[in-house]
């Protein structure tokens, strides 16, 4: 188990480098002197509540993302328990947000009862995370030790930088996954980046 100093640490990090905000940059939204920051990135640091909360709002996550072990980042959405917003002419669901300037990818994944994976899929990038919607039928999905069901309609987000499972719980399911991939990652940036679940750009 982490301590509570280093959690914080890596996921403070972690998510600031998603954003792409520089320590001074985060430092400076938060209200923060950019050493206290920096002891805190370190895991060196003390932060207060109110330090944390103001660093959570310049992020725009709740604050328990930053004390949450990378383990309990999993969300899942049910379809019959969401709220739709209604505008002019039609309704709108967010699903979640995605931040960073790394790489995203998305797919439409067919997930057959035949090929539902008994292996694992390989961790993807560390910080990486994968997004999916069930469009149709229902899959078991989600990290391999603790993977989730779900149906038609629901929704899950669960890091994909660690095992993780697809099956269909039908004879064949249709999934929406987009994987975000944060920048910094081997390989972003240059002429090829490997697609998490397909083939690699030309």
């Amino acid at each position: 188990m982490s301590s509570g100093s280093s959690v914080v640490a890596r996921n403070v990090r972690l998510l600031r480098e998603q954003r792409g905000l520089s320590l001074a940059e985060l430092a400076r939204q938060a209200g923060l002197a950019k050493q206290t920051l920096s002891k805190l990135e370190l895991g060196t640091g003390n932060p207060t509540v109110d330090t944390l909360f103001s660093i959570a709002g310049a992020l725009g996550v709740p604050v328990t993302r930053l004390v949450a072990e990378r383990d309990q980042v999993m969300t899942v959405q049910r379809g019959d328990d969401v709220a739709w917003e209604r505008h002019d002419g039609y309704e709108s669901r967010s699903l979640d947000h995605v931040y960073g300037s790394g790489v995203i990818e998305s797919y439409l994944v067919r997930v057959s009862r035949v090929q539902g994976m008994d292996k694992p899929s390989e961790p993807h990038p560390a910080g990486t995370l994968e997004h999916l919607y069930v469009i149709r039928g229902r899959v078991r999905v989600g990290p391999a030790d603790a993977p989730v069901e779900l149906a038609a309609g629901d929704f899950v987000r669960y890091p994909g930088d660690q095992p993780h499972v697809y099956e269909s719980l039908d004879e064949e399911s249709l999934v929406h996954i987009v994987v975000s991939v944060p920048r910094g990652q081997p390989g972003i940036g240059g002429m090829t980046v490997s697609h998490t679940h397909g083939h690699q750009r030309p």
